[in-house]
């Protein structure tokens, strides 16, 4: 047996004991050592978010730890590696697959999701996961935490990638919450010559200050329009990325691109998402709104190597630490807005 949270149906659940995964001969079973909780999570553990998710199960899909034992055909991989986990699966068949678009696969499959994921004290890695690539050799220098941080860096990659940032662009970053920080550090990372941060909490500011922000802007005691017009010269940003899920800060938040800027709507949206937008603003300005999702196998690649080379600060944004019994005690500091990456370890 062995301790992990078992969702049974939406706000139900909890900290129990359950089986030990059975290893085949083509798994590797991990011993976690670091699982973060994400918006996502929340999200699932609601019942706002139900795609894919089953009942009972054991979510969290951003985690590393140490191979416990690998199967008999697993090559490559021996007990006591550290590794990480990309827990996304794609099919490499589908139609956005085979088109490079591999994180919208319409197949794919997910650890957290279709298989039990990182809020455990094991985690079995299906073959299909580890013929995929989606297992990372680690080095010692590199913290679990950090090594389960780089899944939501990768994401973050791939949500830079499609909003286009590049060097000179001013950016603004709604939201710094752990996605919005690490879009921060990525932002200055590619060049943005000024990246201008908007957040309510306190705390956040202070992180967003101490991790390289340019200009920081309480959104509920200030005027965010005029302070972004004023610092562009009345043009707007070169790119906006939406970092927190509020369908009703999109509308205000588009008229703040300049003309033929970008607006990446990063951020999973509450509820259906739906929110009324002047298009004119888009047509006449011709800015490009995408959104992204999940991750591409060389985004997790390339945030695992930024981790290993030291480029991101990961170990800054994590704020708690809880064992997996003081689960429910983690789940309210993530709700409370008072912790930003909030670990789970056994």
């Amino acid at each position: 047996m062995m301790r992990a949270v078992v969702l049974a149906g939406p706000n139900d659940f909890k900290a129990g004991q359950i089986e030990m995964p059975k290893v085949g001969d083509h798994d590797i079973l991990l011993q976690m050592k670091k699982a973060a909780i994400c918006g996502t999570d929340i999200r699932i553990l609601e019942g706002k978010k139900t795609k894919d998710v089953r009942y009972p199960s054991v979510i969290g899909h951003e985690m590393c730890g140490i191979i416990k034992e690998a199967g008999k055909q697993v090559q490559g991989f021996n007990p006591g590696d550290k590794v990480a986990i990309a827990n996304v699966i794609p099919c490499h068949s589908c139609h956005s697959c085979l088109n490079g678009r591999e994180n919208a696969c319409l197949n794919r499959k997910a650890i957290g999701y279709e298989f039990n994921g990182g809020f455990a004290e094991y985690v079995l890695v299906p073959g299909i996961a580890i013929e995929s690539g989606n297992v990372i050799k680690l080095p010692e220098h590199v913290s679990f935490a950090e090594g389960a941080l780089i899944e939501p860096l990768a994401c973050c990659i791939r949500g830079l990638k499609n909003a286009g940032t590049g060097f000179n662009d001013t950016v603004l970053i709604v939201g710094a919450g752990p996605i919005g920080l690490m879009h921060l550090q990525l932002s200055k990372i590619v060049g943005a010559r000024k990246v201008i941060i908007s957040e309510p909490i306190a705390s956040r500011r202070e992180k967003a200050a101490k991790l390289g922000a340019d200009l920081i802007v309480d959104p509920m005691a200030e005027n965010l329009h005029e302070i972004v017009m004023k610092e562009t010269d009345g043009l707007g940003v070169d790119v906006i990325v939406v970092a927190i899920g509020v369908p009703q800060v999109v509308n205000s938040t588009i008229k703040l691109c300049r003309k033929g800027g970008t607006v990446n709507l990063f951020a999973g949206f509450a509820g259906t998402g739906e929110c009324t937008i002047e298009v004119n603003t888009i047509h006449y300005g011709e800015i490009n709104v995408n959104g992204s999702t999940a991750y591409k196998r060389q985004d997790y690649l390339e945030a695992a190597q930024m981790v290993i080379d030291q480029k991101v600060n990961l170990e800054e944004i994590v704020t708690h630490r809880f064992k997996i019994e003081e689960f429910q005690q983690a789940y309210e500091v993530c709700k409370s807005g008072e912790g930003l990456k909030v670990v789970i370890e056994p």
